[in-house]
């Protein structure tokens, strides 16, 4: 049976393959490419300009991105556009050269021509991977000299944007140039396709490695005007990890403004947020400090302690928004319009995000439209006070997000207004019952001997 399987694997794959080869049209070549690979954080942007050709000047009717097997995992983001800045959607297959991510370009343009954007996260590796308090935070980027491509390409160049002008070594594979801060390769031209170039840039890296391995949002709703959002958050530094002892008297000595250590960083709220509140195990932290903008609420977080190389923190944010600019209504109609997740710090990493929304008892015909692919879990029941049959929670998770994964879902169901009067005849039906049983209570006699009329005198 597991000789079935694989064979029946491999065939897939083949097959697979060779349909992505049948599907590339060889005679389509990459004009001209200007790469830009941004390492100025702990995220790996790389954006793309693709001026195309076709050889015997036909339409361009569909193109197709490749991206390699190896860095699959660490894709978190990717989208293209056309000339006209106009989105175009993404189509993902799996071949043994890599992922293929297949678009149709508009009809019309003699050399359309192409924006590609990715982000990949965790493709920057501190090397050395642990050192001391008062060490430079060094990383290595892996990456490709040339534009990996199913198709030729004619000239091509790749500019490198560092964080800092410490460089230890890159390749220099000419032509190969660096100044100040960037590191330019090419142009490079008549590159045939899939070519394969190893490249590697060995810098200092001081911005803030961090990490959100997990976090918990739930959203509950409530249509008596309020929405309360609360967020459990658990975060890793993950840059290189403290080698020796921590010492707070030498920490405070320190000077440098391009510490790999975080003292705290700012996490954007919606601007009509209120309620703020800040607090982990040991209770409210009151080193947070909080500012209204125009657009946006600023939440300055500082952590009880600075966060080095695998040190961790845990903690939970909480606000209330008001519903009327989140919920929708026509009739007995609603739509939930809220942001899957919240920017909690610049150029942030989440491992997993879960999301929990707490609906009104009574909702019903409940339809779930996410802005991405995302893993829909089993809706489940909620109860809090005066609750009879339970709150439909649904629940939603997705994992490798950055902030360009900042999207509202919607939230489409169905609730009557006859159920918002449910708690307060609770209420009052339970206060009547209290009183009638007072009453009945006062008028019942449960003396065992009955008492004795007065005496009557007679004249």
């Amino acid at each position: 049976m597991v000789k079935v399987v694989l064979l029946f694997g491999c065939f897939a794959a083949l097959l697979a393959g060779a349909y992505v080869q049948a599907a590339i049209d060889m005679e389509i070549e990459n004009r001209a490419v200007d790469r830009t690979v941004d390492l100025t954080s702990q995220l790996v942007k790389i954006s793309y300009k693709i001026t195309l050709e076709h050889k015997s000047k036909k339409p361009i009717g569909t193109y197709l991105f490749l991206v390699p097997e190896t860095d699959r995992e660490r894709l978190a983001f990717i989208s293209a556009k056309d000339s006209a800045k106009k989105e175009l959607k993404l189509t993902e297959t799996t071949t043994p050269k890599g992922v293929t991510f297949s678009m149709t370009l508009p009809a019309g343009a003699s050399n359309p021509v192409v924006y590609i954007e990715t982000v990949f996260t965790k493709s920057l590796k501190p090397f050395p991977s642990s050192i001391g308090q008062s060490e430079r935070q060094l990383v290595q980027y892996f990456g490709n000299v040339y534009f990996y491509s199913p198709y030729p390409t004619v000239t091509q160049k790749t500019t490198v944007h560092l964080s800092s002008r410490n460089v230890e070594s890159y390749t220099q594979f000419k032509p190969s140039a660096q100044s100040d801060s960037t590191v330019t390769y090419g142009p490079y031209d008549n590159v045939a396709a899939f070519s394969h170039e190893p490249m590697t840039v060995h810098f200092e890296n001081f911005t803030p490695f961090l990490t959100v391995t997990r976090l918990e949002r739930t959203i509950e709703v409530s249509h008596w005007g309020n929405i309360a959002v609360e967020e459990t958050i658990d975060i890793v530094h993950s840059g290189a990890t403290l080698k020796g002892a921590f010492s707070r008297y030498d920490y405070q000595k320190d000077a440098r403004s391009n510490q790999p250590s975080v003292k705290s960083y700012k996490t954007l709220l919606p601007a009509s947020a209120t309620g703020v509140y800040y607090r982990d195990t040991n209770g409210n932290i009151s080193t947070s400090a909080l500012r209204t903008l125009k657009d946006a609420v600023e939440l300055d977080l500082r952590p009880r302690f600075p966060l080095f190389g695998g040190w961790r923190t845990h903690y939970t944010l909480g606000y209330n928004v008001p519903s009327f600019e989140y919920l929708f209504q026509n009739g007995d109609n609603f739509l939930l319009k809220m942001r899957v997740i919240d920017h909690i710090f610049d150029d942030m990493v989440i491992d997993e995000v879960v999301t929990k929304i707490i609906l009104p008892e009574g909702a019903n015909n409940i339809k779930l439209i996410a802005p991405y692919s995302i893993q829909r879990h089993a809706d489940s029941l909620h109860y809090t006070y005066l609750d009879t049959f339970g709150r439909p929670v649904i629940s939603f998770s997705k994992r490798n997000l950055v902030e360009n994964h900042i999207n509202d879902f919607n939230l489409k169901y169905n609730f009557s207004r006859v159920m918002m009067l449910q708690e307060p005849l609770l209420v009052v039906g339970f206060l009547y019952v209290l009183f009638v049983f007072v009453i009945v209570w006062m008028r019942l006699d449960f003396s065992i001997i009955k008492e004795k009329e007065p005496h009557q005198h007679k004249d």
